[in-house]
């Protein structure tokens, strides 16, 4: 299997146990235990969720709208004078304990309207039906806030491949504005060279040329004079032929340029076609935690 295959096998597995891991939100009427006692109440059950994220969320909960505090002995909680509008208008007192278990949290909540009275199936189905709402509302917050968790972290690792992809582009673009460079290079330093190359072969004419004219001279000034003539051209010839090997270096740095440019660029190719393939398969596994928070809406 090519490693693109792979990857996208993977990430349509990862994405799929994302989608089918989403697990049910449960409110169920249940006898709470709280000291020696049982009273009717609900077992309200919050998947994935934090178990001390969950905790701190339910105390700011139940405090919301009135001045009365949560107390907590032997990780039971209790609180009275709560404000509970979607259950009663009246204030309750809220008698409840958080369980951390293995892929979820148990929250056992009692709801007392007034002494030893309880909502329960006896005091109505629209009371009932109410509480379960605020109970399943509460859940299904704190199971949406890991769900967005996940999501984020997910969305990062995009960002974070199409950070790269963009990163192989540049990287891309800059060889091949490098091969067009380098070869506008050779191009002009060719050009050069074959002007110094003629200009070389005059001055080189022109030497044996004036050393001939010397040669046939007789000692004293002129022949001095001719003398000093040929030495400024052999400087000449010097400084020409040292700008010609200049050039020819630059242009077999340009070339080795070039060289490395054009081996680069399939391999950036490459690169891009396997990070294309994370994408497309690290898309696939975000739409799959869009898709859980928003079956998650619907509860």
């Amino acid at each position: 299997m090519k490693r693109s295959n792979l990857i996208l096998c993977l990430a349509l597995l990862v994405a799929g146990s994302a989608l089918f891991g989403q697990k049910p939100i449960k409110v169920l009427e249940d006898s709470v235990q709280f000291g020696n006692y049982l009273y009717p109440g609900f077992n309200v059950t919050i998947p994935e969720a934090n178990y001390d994220k969950i905790l701190k969320d339910w105390v700011k909960t139940q405090e919301n709208g009135t001045k009365s505090k949560v107390q907590t002995e032997n990780g039971e909680m209790t609180i009275f004078g709560a404000i509970v509008k979607e259950v009663s208008p009246a204030p309750v007192n809220i008698y409840s304990r958080l369980m951390n278990e293995d892929t979820l949290t148990r929250l056992m909540v009692c709801i007392e309207l007034k002494k030893d009275q309880y909502v329960e199936s006896a005091t109505g189905d629209i009371q009932l039906t109410s509480a379960k709402n605020y109970l399943k509302e509460f859940a299904k917050k704190e199971y949406m806030d890991v769900i967005k968790e996940q999501l984020a972290a997910e969305e990062k690792i995009l960002r974070d491949l199409n950070k790269d992809l963009g990163g192989l582009e540049n990287s891309k673009a800059r060889s091949q504005r490098t091969a067009k460079n380098k070869r506008n290079t050779v191009n002009d330093e060719q050009e050069k060279l074959l002007v110094k190359h003629n200009e070389l072969n005059l001055l080189s004419n022109e030497i044996i040329t004036k050393n001939n004219e010397m040669m046939a001279m007789p000692v004293g000034a002129g022949r001095d004079a001719m003398a000093s003539q040929i030495t400024e051209l052999e400087k000449r010839r010097k400084k020409l032929q040292k700008e010609i090997s200049q050039g020819e270096n630059r242009i077999s740095k340009a070339r080795s340029d070039i060289d490395q440019a054009d081996r680069a660029i399939p391999r950036n190719e490459n690169e891009q076609s396997v990070m294309k393939t994370k994408i497309d398969a690290q898309q696939a596994v975000v739409q799959s935690f869009i898709d859980k928070l928003n079956n998650v809406k619907l509860y």
